[in-house]
């Protein structure tokens, strides 16, 4: 092939005219310009203490969506823009705002609950989480999270997206997963990414090679425990509401008292595989129970924050079980409940009556999330999927 051809070829020109030629290299010299003016500009030379100034000031102002978009915009602008907007922006914790992807990891506000509600597509069994823009309101809202049900011969998959259309464990928006056992009584809160150093895959079948279209070829995804959930057995039938508990792995027993902490995501960053466990793809099924074997069992953690479903009080004029939920919740429902923190626990009486997360329905396929610290939006979201799914002998 000659010098000529290949250049053809390579660059897509084809056998061009003198005009033709004279066209390209102008367009060309056009987008120089238009670079170098960029470079140029006075946004490109403003000091660093008054870009700063500004974007402080952009910040402040734009603190509720859809507004707090133009944060996220300018957080896309440049890596000395994003860096400093990640300085600016605070966690949900001291901001009570959800502005980045990272903000749905990361704990809530103290002392005040973040109001969001899920919708229920019963067609192609999807949950969708929403933070709620109006409170007189579940008609609009800013996408948090989707879930798709999956279920297995032996058990029910819910798989957590950041994409609104494509829910699936294969795209590299999938953050984590509920899984529930045959029965529906036990579930386990996968995270995608290790929640604390030292976090231990659960389960080998399902990590995965992140695709090449992603942010790195050898970036595996596993499946980090943070959270289990359990419902008591009604086997008698005896009328009255659920009783669950919501053990959280990775989150202390005394992030529920004055001056706890609680470890925080401060980035979505898969495990590399240099520097997580030893995790080979290729494994036969002894293998994998072995690994299942060797990891210590989350149950006999200490100091694990566990919580439990407030427990109503029944209305004698309503002839039904009643909890105050401030006007969230609108329709009565066996799947709506209060978790606080349990005895179990070893904290203040003050402590234990403080709703952490509270879930309701208000109409057919709407349903009401508000969540406090120390638990994340996913956390949240993922405990409220538990009450969707079909539960044999728990009613």
């Amino acid at each position: 092939m000659s010098f000529r051809k290949g250049f053809e070829v390579k660059f897509g020109y084809g056998m061009r005219s003198k005009s033709q030629t004279k066209r390209v290299v102008g367009e060309v010299n056009c987008s120089l310009v238009v670079v170098d003016g960029l470079k140029q500009s006075c946004w490109a030379n403003m000091p660093t203490e008054l870009l700063r100034d500004v974007l402080i000031r952009i910040e402040t102002s734009q603190d509720t969506w859809p507004s707090r978009k133009h944060v996220v915009a300018c957080a896309g602008v440049c890596r000395s823009w994003r860096q400093i907007i990640q300085e600016i922006v605070k966690p949900p914790q001291l901001s009570t705002h959800l502005t980045f992807p990272i903000s749905l990891k990361q704990p809530g506000p103290r002392g005040s609950l973040i109001q969001c509600y899920i919708k229920r597509n019963r067609s192609n069994q999807i949950y969708y989480l929403f933070l709620s823009l109006n409170q007189a309101s579940t008609d609009d809202g800013k996408f948090l999270l989707a879930a798709r049900k999956c279920r297995r011969a032996t058990h029910t998959d819910y798989i957590i997206s950041l994409n609104y259309d494509d829910v699936s464990r294969g795209s590299n928006t999938y953050i984590g997963k509920l899984r529930s056992n045959f029965l529906g009584t036990k579930f386990t809160v996968y995270d995608a990414h290790p929640a604390i150093c030292g976090a231990k895959v659960a389960k080998s079948r399902s990590t995965r090679l992140v695709s090449s279209k992603q942010v790195s070829p050898r970036v595996p995804a596993g499946n980090y425990p943070v959270a289990r959930v359990s419902y008591d057995l009604n086997v008698l039938g005896s009328r009255g509401p659920r009783i669950m508990q919501c053990v959280m792995d990775a989150i202390p027993a005394s992030a529920v008292e004055p001056g706890g902490v609680v470890p925080t995501q401060t980035q979505l960053l898969h495990s590399r595989i240099d520097t997580s466990p030893s995790i080979p793809f290729f494994r036969s099924k002894s293998t994998r129970m072995e690994n299942l074997q060797s990891l210590p069992l989350t149950s006999q953690n200490e100091g694990t924050l566990v919580l439990r479903n407030k427990s109503p009080r029944w209305h004698e004029q309503l002839q039904c079980w009643c909890l105050n939920f401030n006007g969230r919740v609108t329709v009565a429902s066996v799947k709506n409940f209060q978790l606080v923190a349990s005895p179990k626990n070893g904290v203040s009486e003050q402590a234990q009556e403080t709703v952490i997360l509270q879930f309701g329905k208000v109409g057919k396929d709407v349903f009401t999330m508000d969540y406090q610290y120390p638990i994340s939006a996913f956390e949240a979201f993922a405990i409220c999927l538990s009450s969707f799914d079909t539960k044999i002998a728990c009613e």
